[in-house]
């Protein structure tokens, strides 16, 4: 997928015009975009659309206009795009208590070692998570996941996946639906 160039972004008078039009849109994508992994993570796989949509709204909220600015987020947010052979997925880590969070994020180092997608007869893809979201004494709420696939993995992807969390603290698996998997298959054409 290309990345976003500052060229597609709107301004926030325009983005402001379309944004009712725009909003319920990109919602659906992103809820059929979203996998549940047990009761507190959640998977948000991102494509083009979805980090379009991101940087919008961020520059929205943060009444963000100046040149810089809008290119800071963009070359953020750019990282989230998947490249070819690869699922990409911002994983929210949700408590609802803050002190509970704290609590889970600190038991939840490692998870990067223990995160999977596996692929129906094609093996495994190994998550690989942004380490800048990592601290020596707990982890951030909101991780950057890649999945880079082989090229028989991406072949076989649309027969059948789950996501697999093999940590001691938080084990978890989800199979994809048909629909999530014609979904994030679209990723990887």
């Amino acid at each position: 997928m290309k990345p976003i160039r500052n060229d597609e972004i709107k301004s926030l008078g325009d983005y402001e015009l379309m944004r009712a039009e725009v909003r319920p849109r990109l919602m659906a994508v992103k809820d059929r975009r979203r996998v549940r992994a047990g009761g507190s993570l959640t998977f948000l796989f991102e494509n083009r659309d979805t980090v379009w949509y991101q940087i919008q709204e961020m520059l929205r909220i943060e009444r963000l206009v100046k040149p810089e600015e809008i290119r800071h987020e963009v070359e953020t947010y750019n990282e989230l795009i998947p490249a070819a052979g690869e699922l990409s997925a911002c994983l929210l880590i949700e408590y609802e208590s803050p002190g509970l969070r704290a609590v889970w994020l600190r038991k939840l180092l490692g998870l990067e070692r223990h995160v999977r997608i596996e692929i129906e007869g094609a093996g495994r893809a190994q998550a690989r998570f942004d380490d800048r979201q990592i601290a020596t004494d707990r982890i951030s709420a909101v991780q950057y996941v890649k999945f880079p696939l082989t090229a028989a993995q991406v072949r076989a992807f649309p027969r059948g996946a789950k996501i697999v969390i093999d940590h001691p603290e938080y084990p978890a698996e989800t199979v994809l639906s048909a629909a999530q998997l014609a979904e994030l298959a679209q990723d990887l054409a």
